[in-house]
């Protein structure tokens, strides 16, 4: 078929005329529907288009909170004479990568083989098939040093294939073939016994962390330095049991915390933390905030307040920064039914124009004009604004870098609602109300444990009704299937991957622990269990089941499985997580056995990159505790409360809770969860703690106290 000409490709009456994301679920892909280029969605139909056509297609990936994406936006897609180019010649596909992660992890694959670079947004040059064969990020609408201009880089790719067709083809074949066996050696089988987990891997991690660390500003690595919330987990549970290293755990994990919390990475006014730092002492973020960022955060803060903080970093400091993390996450991310939506832009527009953290900048004449001249040279002196702005002329972002000495938290206290009062009068940046559901399942756990950490049942409440949310809109329990995003209650596109099976069961298992609600024990089994039926063929594990065949293409037509952490923890990470908690309840070797295989990953992880094996250490850390079940039964009293109270605060790795309903004290003939079978309260009706490991438990315990000891007796080894 002859390639159009620009006339030809944009009038009405072809076939191809026209942008179709206007009615997209994604806010990222409602942001370009009145792009003049002819967008598609990613799917089976524009690529069978660009077959059609004979063209290549144009991928371009990013997200809604994403600074640079709005940036080439404006400056190339948003230009009818660079839109009538690409419709030409191209057929224009538009991902969001949050929406489709298993789409943005095979061409980030491809975009740093090809270009040694990666990030957002992504522009790959696509085969009708699906094969990448030329890839960059962001370029430019002129020609920079080092970085030719888009236009430059159309026509490259467009005579490359009109003239070189074949050479193009067998570069995008070879890529692909070298992507699978890249994948390969990532393979993890369930159907085989995995080997013995050896407990040396995790004081070697510990002091692998340590070479890498920042001590004085906290966190890994330099910049631009993002919250390492899978790391800070294991380094959480690792310090809870007595080693040689634990305290070397406990001074990283609290110096990171300390970190992030007293700098502009936190808003000090709203709560909330932003995606990363552009610079290594936190000073300088970028400003989005993510839902999955701050769901894990506040689930880790959480954490350290249990475990009783340090002299670095003290529980009391950490309480409040989690209470107003989680704060923030329901009132500015809460959505209509109980959701929690995806994220609020990096950029706020002004008269029509993107100023990246407008909103959250000050500089002191801001100040003065809230606070009057005397109480703002003391705030700015306080919260390090200075004579210029550090991100841009609109001034600094509020951040002491600090602990806050006495006399200036009581005058921060004063001053800080007046200058959220004023804030929140600025324009605000835009929100995803998209709903993913894997990162909703990390909300229910962080909102769970905070909830019965911090004392505040509001949170539980909360959680229950992102839970319920997901149970109803997300999950179908006639084909036993889970969708991953979900738009206005409504849920659209793919299946479910890995990590949204994974995140969903443990934010369910977290939930049971606390709420005691058979209900949410269960949909935590049934997502289990259809997981294993799902992503597992011919015993390999996978991401995802190969929603598209572009991306199974792509792979070397290679299921894919991808080991690192990156902002949330592995697909293959949380679910060898969920399989362990779930084999503590149910009493399940073989899911004990699968979780074991995954963490097959764990040596070659923990020995080279152990910053993206956060979440397997953590996982190897609870399974190396037993881990520890703990049954409570007996009637409802207030010492059953406390007895469940103490269990939920106590910082035993991996520590699962069940809580057996008010039955007058009887073991419940089908209690619904394994671990609650056969136990019952004292014949005169006190409520009991059974401790076991395999289910093979001790004799019943009935005061807090001998609980808390003999917890702490478990973790030593006892």
């Amino acid at each position: 078929m002859p390639v159009p000409g620009p006339t030809e490709a944009t009038g009405n009456g072809s076939p191809w005329a026209g942008n179709a994301l206007g009615s997209e679920p994604s806010a990222y892909l409602r942001q370009h529907a009145d792009n003049p280029v002819h967008w598609r969605p990613f799917g089976d139909e524009a690529f069978a288009f660009a077959a059609e056509r004979d063209v290549p297609v144009f991928l371009s990936i990013g997200y809604a909170a994403c600074h640079w994406c709005h940036v080439m936006a404006h400056e190339s897609f948003e230009n009818q004479e660079t839109a009538d180019y690409l419709n030409a010649h191209f057929v224009p596909v538009k991902v969001d990568r949050e929406e489709r992660p298993d789409v943005d992890s095979v061409y980030m694959a491809a975009t740093q083989a090809i270009s040694g670079e990666g990030g957002w947004p992504m522009s790959v040059f696509l085969t009708p098939d699906g094969l990448a064969f030329h890839a960059g990020t962001y370029f430019p609408p002129v020609p920079l040093p080092g970085r030719p201009s888009f236009r430059n880089v159309l026509e490259a790719v467009h005579e490359a294939w009109m003239e070189r067709r074949d050479g193009v083809e067998q570069n995008a074949r070879g890529l692909a073939a070298s992507m699978a066996d890249g994948q390969l050696s990532a393979a993890v089988r369930l159907d085989e016994p995995p080997g013995l987990l050896d407990a040396s891997l995790l004081p070697d991690a510990v002091a692998l962390l340590a070479r890498s660390e920042d001590p004085d500003a906290g966190g890994f690595g330099s910049a631009p330095k993002f919250p390492p919330s899978a790391v800070l987990e294991f380094l959480i549970r690792h310090a809870a049991v007595p080693s040689d290293t634990a305290d070397a755990a406990r001074d990283m994990a609290g110096r990171a915390l300390a970190g992030m919390a007293r700098s502009a990475l936190c808003d000090q006014l709203d709560g909330g933390f932003a995606r990363y730092s552009v610079t290594a002492d936190w000073s300088v973020p970028h400003f989005e905030k993510m839902l999955y960022d701050n769901a894990q955060l506040l689930r880790v803060y959480a954490h350290w307040v249990r475990l009783g903080g340090n002299e670095v970093y003290s529980a009391d400091e950490a309480a409040s920064v989690a209470s107003r993390c989680a704060d923030w996450m329901l009132e500015s991310l809460g959505l209509p039914g109980g959701a929690v939506a995806s994220s609020l832009d990096a950029d706020t527009v002004i008269d029509g124009v993107h100023h990246e953290g407008a909103t959250y900048l000050w500089t002191l004449e801001s100040l003065a004009d809230v606070l009057g001249a005397d109480d703002a040279v003391q705030v700015a002196r306080m919260m390090n604004i200075g004579a210029e702005g550090t991100v841009s002329d609109l001034g600094s972002p509020l951040h002491p870098a600090r602990k806050l000495s006495d006399a200036d938290r009581r005058l921060w206290e004063r001053v800080a609602t007046e200058l959220l009062t004023a804030r929140n009068l600025r324009n605000q940046p835009a929100r995803d109300d998209k709903v993913v559901a894997g990162w909703n399942g990390l909300a229910v756990a962080g909102l769970a444990e905070a909830g019965a950490i911090l004392g505040r049942p509001d949170l539980v409440s909360a959680a229950e009704k992102v839970a319920g949310y997901l149970a109803t809109v997300h999950w179908n329990d006639e084909t036993k299937t889970l969708v991953r995003v979900s738009h206005d209650s409504q849920a659209r596109g793919i299946g479910g991957l890995l990590e949204d099976y994974a995140f969903c069961a443990d934010g369910f298992l977290a939930l049971y622990a606390v709420t005691g609600t058979k209900r949410w024990y269960l949909l935590a089994e049934e997502l289990v269990l259809a997981a294993c039926a799902r992503f597992v063929e011919n015993g390999q594990l996978a991401d995802s089941t190969g929603e598209s065949a572009q991306v199974f293409n792509a792979q070397g037509q290679h299921a894919g499985l991808d080991p690192f952490d990156n902002a949330t923890p592995s697909g293959a990470a949380g679910f060898a997580g969920a399989l362990l908690s779930y084999a503590a309840y149910s009493g399940s070797h073989g899911h004990r056995l699968k979780a074991g295989s995954i963490l097959g990953l764990l040596p070659a992880l923990a020995a080279r990159a152990p910053r993206v094996a956060g979440w397997l250490l953590a996982t190897a850390q609870a399974a190396l505790a037993g881990p520890v079940e703990a049954a409570v039964a007996g009637p409802d009293s207030p010492l059953k409360r406390e007895l469940h109270h103490t269990l939920l605060t106590s910082p035993s790795p991996g520590l699962v809770v069940a809580v057996q309903a008010d039955d007058g004290g009887l073991p419940a003939e089908d209690p619904g969860v394994p671990l609650l079978l056969h136990r019952s309260g004292t014949p005169d009706g006190l409520p009991q703690v059974y401790l076991c490991r395999d289910m093979v438990c001790e004799r019943p315990l009935g005061e807090p106290a001998a609980v808390r000891a003999r917890l702490a007796a478990m973790g030593s080894g006892d």
